[in-house]
């Protein structure tokens, strides 16, 4: 496993991280013992990131992390989130002092544990001061419910402004061949202020897995199957028309893999984790093989001249990968 500094933070974090939104069961059918084996055999493997949140399944991702890891806890660093699912409020986002302080505690209770190393808030509340979010995650810290915390999904003058109130130690974002919108600024930021830089997405959801074909159906408990869903946030990857052409571009992908005796999926992470800014890439696993599949994206490097090949992909398939669309539009 590759280790690395994880921002300013006091924490060493594997490369690889355990991503848990699939945990949630809105990610197409799960087995939980399958589950839990994969957590264990992470672990074993030197994986000791795991990501998860309230909003993933209403608080089964955790539950689940939970027992999965059972007396493991301390052999790793766990990440929550809060501040998102309330349908009273605008876009669902509630980052008050009071609502941050029970999210910590139901969050606490699913995880069966009593801090997580960091606690991340999901998605911007525009309609609370940041001050008052970012006095709420200090108070947090100091109550040793969470080591460090940070920011998902903010737009750079969002965090500029949340840290006039107090340091931001952690950030989540996403990144993919397909997507690289947060080259532009949000990673150059975070890379000149020591900032811990978590990634979901690095297979494009399961498009860089190279298991999917151009007929591909996603069953009814799958948000892939709207292909159309917040497409600001995913750029509509799953969307038919832009679907039967992704799957052209991973094909050729696998080319390109090939010549290092790789499969897509580590070509996809291999080309994440190379990137300067990145501390841990997150990846959902749904087995343990699935986990063991992973480790082939390291230890390894793309050259140059690989990574010219894959651009060619791109350019000759006509994708943006990193359109002046910001991942929070209305």
């Amino acid at each position: 496993m590759e280790y690395r500094s994880f921002g300013r933070t006091d924490m060493t974090v594997s490369a690889l991280g355990f991503g848990c939104w699939e945990m949630g069961g809105t990610y197409g059918d799960i087995h939980e013992d399958q589950a839990i084996a994969a957590v264990h055999r992470a672990i074993d493997l030197g994986i000791n990131c795991f990501d998860t949140a309230p909003a993933y399944g209403t608080g089964e991702s955790e539950r689940l992390l939970a027992r999965a890891l059972g007396a493991r806890r301390q052999e790793v660093l766990v990440v929550t989130k809060c501040g998102v699912g309330y349908a009273e409020r605008e876009k669902g986002r509630d980052s008050r002092r009071d609502t941050i302080m029970m999210s910590i505690e139901q969050s606490l209770t699913n995880l069966q544990t009593d801090y997580v190393d960091v606690l991340l808030i999901h998605w911007p509340d525009v309609n609370t001061p940041f001050e008052e979010t970012m006095h709420t995650l200090d108070t947090i810290v100091q109550q040793g419910k969470a080591r460090y915390v940070g920011v998902s999904n903010f737009s750079l003058n969002q965090i500029k402004a949340c840290e006039a109130t107090r340091r931001i130690d952690v950030v989540q974002y996403g990144l993919n061949l397909f997507d690289r919108r947060m080259e532009r600024e949000i990673f150059p930021y975070c890379q000149d202020q020591g900032i811990g830089v978590m990634i979901y997405g690095p297979l494009a959801f399961g498009l860089l897995a190279g298991a999917f074909q151009e007929d591909t159906e996603f069953g009814d408990n799958d948000w892939r199957a709207d292909g159309n869903r917040r497409p600001e946030l995913f750029l509509r990857l799953f969307a038919q028309e832009n679907f039967h052409r992704n799957i052209r571009v991973v094909e050729e992908l696998k080319l390109i893999a090939a010549k290092h005796q790789k499969q897509i999926p580590q070509l996809a992470l291999r080309w994440v984790l190379q990137h300067p800014a990145v501390s841990v890439a997150l990846v959902g696993s749904r087995s343990v093989q699935e986990v063991e599949d992973n480790m082939g994206a390291l230890a390894w490097a793309l050259s140059y001249r690989d990574r010219e090949e894959i651009e060619a992909v791109f350019t000759k398939h006509d994708i943006e990968t990193s359109p002046e669309i910001w991942i929070d539009q209305p």
